[in-house]
């Protein structure tokens, strides 16, 4: 049982091979807001009930996470953008404004670059574009403070992580200037399930081993983002840096003092103001 939220309604829907459970409030515009990891639809609320004034904002728990179907497959980057694009189609949404964090902004940077005519703007948390060339700061600093990155994606191993609870408390308490416990303990306790600790393992699969060869490889460095995109950074973020992002039109980056990489938590605040400001840029 998930916890509840003033104004805010529930509905599943049934989309090609998965049951996604969604949140919404408010009218308007949509603002699709896509969660982190290890998080649910619960990350935005602090920035729901203000944004939701202005604008229909619509919160899913993706595959594995929340209420939302955890199958033992389908955590690939091509999936997880079929099930946010099918999402959309259910809706009857041409065009959204994107809100993302962590992984999450990585699937709306390819949304961007694969369907840019889906996408109003981007405003993305704490992931750098996928044109990023990671230098030796960059490489240190990840194995330092990211180290559980090479742990997570291995099968049997990961997901017993997981399973424990101790590595997920561990990255939120270590990645956050100001979550309490007892948000820590919500997050983690979903992960005891183990269709949702395999999942978890999965996703890390797919983003570290997949897509972090990519963007090594340089695949996305030649391509153009069209959609007007900003990204927050936190000021404590002991990983991705200002300096990380690439120069690139169309990209505006701003650094949130008191936030580290799970910013939303620590500066909700700030994203509701650069998401009202940011949106209204059209």
């Amino acid at each position: 049982m998930l916890p509840q939220l003033d104004g805010v309604t529930h509905h599943f829907v049934e989309l090609p091979g998965l049951r996604m459970q969604v949140a919404e409030a408010g009218s308007g515009e949509a603002v699709l807001m896509l969660h982190g990891f290890p998080q649910h639809w619960w990350e935005w609320r602090d920035v729901i009930p203000t944004l939701s004034q202005h604008y229909r904002v619509i919160c899913p728990d993706l595959r594995g996470a929340g209420l939302t179907d955890a199958p033992p497959d389908g955590y690939t980057t091509d999936q997880l953008l079929a099930d946010v694009l099918a999402l959309l189609d259910e809706l009857h949404l041409d065009r959204v404004h994107l809100l993302t964090h962590d992984w999450s902004g990585v699937l709306g940077f390819l949304l961007c670059l694969r369907h840019p005519e889906r996408v109003r703007d981007h405003l993305v948390i704490a992931i750098p574009p996928p044109a990023v060339r990671p230098d030796r700061g960059f490489a240190l600093r990840a194995l330092r403070y990211g180290w559980f990155n090479l742990v997570l994606p291995w099968p049997g191993l990961g997901p017993w992580a997981l399973r424990s609870g101790r590595l997920p408390r561990h990255m939120m308490r270590r990645h956050s200037t100001t979550m309490p416990e007892e948000l820590i303990e919500l997050f983690a306790d979903q992960l005891r399930d183990p269709a949702r600790a395999r999942a978890g393992s999965a996703l890390y699969r797919n983003f570290i081993q997949r897509e972090g060869m990519r963007v090594l490889r340089g695949k996305y460095r030649d391509l153009q983002l069209t959609t007007p995109t900003r990204v927050l950074l936190g000021a404590e973020d002991l990983v991705v840096r200002a300096e990380s992002i690439p120069s690139q039109d169309g990209i505006e980056v701003a650094e949130i003092a008191g936030a580290a990489h799970f910013l939303v938590d620590d500066r909700p605040d700030a994203v509701v103001e650069h998401a009202l400001e940011f949106f209204q840029q059209e």
